[in-house]
């Protein structure tokens, strides 16, 4: 039972400092925040849905951490109050990168669950950022040669458009590694 604590604890490890590392290989960079990474969360996905939704969020919230720590600095150079310094952490970091762990909700269902687990966490993740733009920053105007005075609009836009591209092609990697027959051999190993 011991060595099976530990063993989990060195995989969310393992892949919390795989995500961070691909999180660094960035495709796109948004001016306010976002970015579209090289498959960042596939990690936090993966160990999802092979440990379980309580270990997954367990890692995903100390992802989450990590994250909000490596852009600390450029978030504090915004200028924002301590009230919506704070609600930005909660809602674009702390939540948003938390909702991860629930790529392991449907995992007892297969393949089929384990890919709709993956999407549900990455439209979760989409959610809090959404939340974000309405709540935090009102943010209205152009974006992507859009003009528009509707902050929903302007937010759906903004985190759609990496969000998005994250939520496809993190999808077609996840179904690409579960056709593997290594990977389904990983995800269906017992871990008690």
């Amino acid at each position: 039972m011991k060595n099976s604590k530990t063993l989990a604890l060195v995989e969310g490890a393992a892949m919390i400092a795989l995500a961070t590392v691909l999180s660094f290989i960035k495709v796109y960079k948004l001016p306010w925040g976002g970015s579209i990474t090289l498959l960042s969360m596939v990690p936090i996905c993966i160990y999802s849905i092979k440990r379980g939704i309580g270990y997954g969020l367990a890692v995903s919230f100390v992802y989450s951490l990590v994250m909000l720590f490596l852009d600390l600095g450029e978030v504090l150079s915004w200028g924002l109050t301590a009230g919506t310094l704070v609600a930005c952490f909660a809602l674009d970091y702390i939540l948003a990168f938390t909702v991860l762990g629930t790529a392991g909700i449907f995992r007892k269902l297969g393949t089929g669950g384990w890919i709709a687990g993956v999407v549900l966490a990455l439209v979760l993740r989409f959610g809090m950022h959404f939340l974000s733009g309405v709540l935090i920053w009102h943010s209205i105007g152009k974006v992507w040669k859009f003009d528009t005075t509707n902050e929903y609009l302007y937010s759906a836009l903004y985190n759609g458009s990496y969000m998005l591209p994250e939520i496809v092609f993190t999808t077609i990697a996840v179904v690409f590694l579960f056709k593997l027959p290594q990977t389904k051999k990983l995800l269906t190993a017992k871990t008690n």
